[in-house]
């Protein structure tokens, strides 16, 4: 068997769990959705880039309400969260043209979840052979665009 290690996540994981308060209940009180890379704000969920991305395009489809489980979850905001990251496929779809598309959620630490606390959907896209051995060997992602150049373009499609 062959195992991939991701020590570049460490550093995320631990910075989520020693922030005092929810890193996406604070994203979303700030009222600066540019610097806090908000690119949606719905009725009940909002849609943020990962301030550590897999890949150029990579966002999260959160819910306002601080749950850590699913199953916890009103179904209106459940709806609200799918119905996102379907949009969320067509729009990274349109403007990445990935060969697929990853869509997950990662429920308590222990499912790997960097911030367990607080329920989201990831969205990103993908394409072939896009591990690449800067990823694995060194530690590195190599990403196209800056974080500000993403929300931009996405806030843009998202627009239009």
């Amino acid at each position: 068997m062959d195992y991939l290690w991701t020590p570049w996540r460490y550093t995320y994981v631990k910075s989520a769990d020693a922030a005092p308060h929810c890193v996406f209940c604070r994203a979303v009180a700030v009222q600066d959705d540019r610097k806090m890379l908000i690119v949606h704000r719905g009725q009940h969920c909002f849609v943020i880039l990962n301030l550590f991305p897999y890949t150029a395009g990579h966002v999260m489809v959160v819910p306002y309400e601080h749950v850590d489980e699913l199953r916890k979850l009103p179904a209106e905001a459940a709806t609200e969260m799918m119905a996102l990251s379907q949009k969320m496929e067509s729009v990274l779809r349109d403007l990445y043209q990935p060969d697929g598309v990853n869509l997950g959620m990662n429920i308590g630490k222990a499912a790997g979840a960097g911030v367990a606390g607080h329920i989201h959907m990831h969205v990103l896209p993908r394409w072939v052979a896009d591990a690449n051995f800067m990823t694995v060997v060194g530690e590195t992602r190599v990403l196209p665009e800056t974080l500000e150049t993403t929300w931009e373009r996405v806030k843009a499609a998202l627009a239009g």
